[in-house]
């Protein structure tokens, strides 16, 4: 008799750690967030071919900001995700809740699924978003000159 694969379950410890560490990447590579709408970060690939990296914040409230993020190469024959992703201020964490066309992601799919999206669907997007941001912060070169206040 087969052995039924066991139920996936949401990991909530490590999705909030890679929320949390998603939002501080996210302040150092827009620091003016507050204050500008948009902001560029070039970043070199390994190819040697430019990337831009561009955030734009579609939202801000009291508590909450909501960014996009675009993700552009020199030839766009093959597009990176551009995602949205919100930004908890009271409790320093950044979410996508948009990426591929698609909005709010549940913490647990069946699989399998219409959409083949995988049982851990959020928790891949969030996990992506942190070592895309991880890159750009190593590789990347502001486009306009970052002011730090002491």
């Amino acid at each position: 008799m087969a052995q039924r694969k066991p139920r996936y379950r949401v990991d909530l410890v490590g999705l909030q750690a890679v929320c949390e560490t998603n939002y501080w990447r996210l302040l150092k590579l827009m620091p003016g967030m507050h204050d500008h709408s948009e902001h560029r970060l070039h970043v070199e690939a390994q190819d040697g071919q430019q990337q831009v990296l561009q955030m734009r914040v579609l939202e801000r409230c009291r508590y909450t900001s909501t960014l996009q993020l675009i993700h552009q190469r020199e030839h766009e024959w093959m597009s990176p995700p551009s995602m949205e992703v919100r930004l908890y201020h009271d409790a320093g964490m950044a979410e996508v809740v948009a990426a591929y066309n698609r909005r709010r992601f549940r913490g647990v799919y069946p699989y399998p699924n219409e959409q083949m999206l995988q049982p851990d669907e959020k928790f891949q997007l969030n996990q992506f978003l942190g070592e895309w941001l991880g890159y750009c912060q190593r590789y990347g070169q502001s486009a306009h000159p970052v002011i730090i206040q002491r």
